[in-house]
């Protein structure tokens, strides 16, 4: 048995999300029937974690196992982004590993980035690649909002009721945050996270940036626990899988 990581660029508008669903089309769906096809045996495809309907990569990471070792890699890569890249995915690159790397189980940390455009316009180059807030934004409370959200913590105020996560409690390696000409980047960084963590916290971000909340009140939810105090969630359009590291 051999065993390859396969790194992944998509666009996750048009899709339910990376894991593949009883409905709907998924990045794991199309990349796993297509390299079943190009290397004639069944392939599972596992990712590095699941992202939700309307999430973008910027490099997932996933593996799989075939019987056979791949002789031409390039090959390969050429022949499925042939038939992938008008769905908005791209392969970037497959690389052989040994049996002992996982995709989900050996990632040391995951980087999430979360992009805002504030600003009065709407974007056209980047449209549906980040949340528009025309009202504007209070960089500097925002960058010490990020600064409460460092550490090892029990994060189930931003957690989904639908998680499944065995444990909320998470360590928050770095949160940056930086602006220029009215587009903000938030980059997470962490070993792991809960499923809508990162997009429940930039709406929770953005209250306090909009003053709607102080620090005091921002501080005040994320020790509540309660998912019920947390903001909307930001959307998902603005969410890029950023990097999987090992």
């Amino acid at each position: 048995m051999f065993r390859y990581q396969v790194l992944i660029e998509y666009i996750g508008t048009n899709f339910v999300g990376w894991q593949i669903q009883s409905k709907g089309k998924s990045i794991q769906k199309e990349i796993q029937v297509r390299l079943s096809k190009l290397l004639k045996e069944k392939v599972i495809l596992l990712g590095s974690g699941r992202t939700d309907a309307g999430v973008h990569a910027i490099e997932q990471s996933a593996h799989f196992d075939c019987k056979k070792e791949i002789q031409n890699l390039d090959k390969l890569l050429k022949s499925i982004n042939h038939f992938i890249n008008d769905k908005g995915i791209s392969v970037l690159a497959i690389k052989k590993k040994s049996l002992k790397f996982h995709a989900r189980h050996s990632a040391k940390q995951r980087i999430y980035k979360y992009i805002i455009f504030n600003r009065l316009s709407k974007p056209s180059l980047e449209k549906e690649r980040g949340w528009h807030i025309i009202k504007k934004l209070d960089i500097e409370l925002m960058k010490k909002g990020a600064k409460k959200l460092l550490g090892t913590k029990d994060f189930s105020t931003f957690r989904a009721s639908s998680c499944n996560a065995k444990s909320p409690i998470k360590t928050m390696k770095s949160v940056k945050i930086k602006s220029t000409s009215g587009r903000i980047e938030i980059q997470f960084k962490s070993q792991s996270f809960l499923q809508q963590q990162v997009r429940s916290m930039v709406g929770s971000l953005k209250y306090l940036a909009e003053n709607k909340w102080n620090l005091k009140k921002f501080e005040f939810v994320i020790k509540s626990k309660k998912r019920i105090l947390c903001a909307p969630p930001a959307p998902a359009e603005g969410l890029f899988l950023e990097k999987v590291i090992y």
